[in-house]
């Protein structure tokens, strides 16, 4: 069957405008930095969200306060990385963000 244009826009929706939910279940597994982040929302999730969309996401998830980072030492000659971690504030965001999407699937 072919893919509808109602159906792209509601993947679109639910991916990349969404990418908060995604970024925050990565994060409940342990600290990550921004490359590593975007990199295994391809591999887990399957789809591919832009640089500068992830950061811009990461900065403004930050500034709720629903993600906290800390800025790692140049260790052996490799770059300096800033990580991410999942505050309490996110964990409460994301668990009631699953509750929503899980009501809402039952009832569809």
């Amino acid at each position: 069957m072919r893919e509808t244009a109602a159906y792209r826009r509601l993947v679109r929706k639910l991916t990349v405008e969404n990418l908060w939910l995604y970024i925050l279940s990565l994060l409940k597994g342990g600290p990550l930095y921004g490359y590593e982040i975007m990199r295994k929302i391809e591999e887990k999730f399957g789809f591919k969200p832009g640089r500068v969309t992830c950061y811009i996401v990461l900065y403004k998830l930050q500034s709720e306060g629903l993600i906290a980072s800390t800025d790692s030492k140049a260790d052996s000659g490799g770059p300096q990385r800033k990580y991410y971690t999942l505050t309490k504030k996110g964990e409460k965001a994301f668990e009631t963000a699953k509750d929503f999407l899980k009501r809402l699937s039952e009832e569809l």
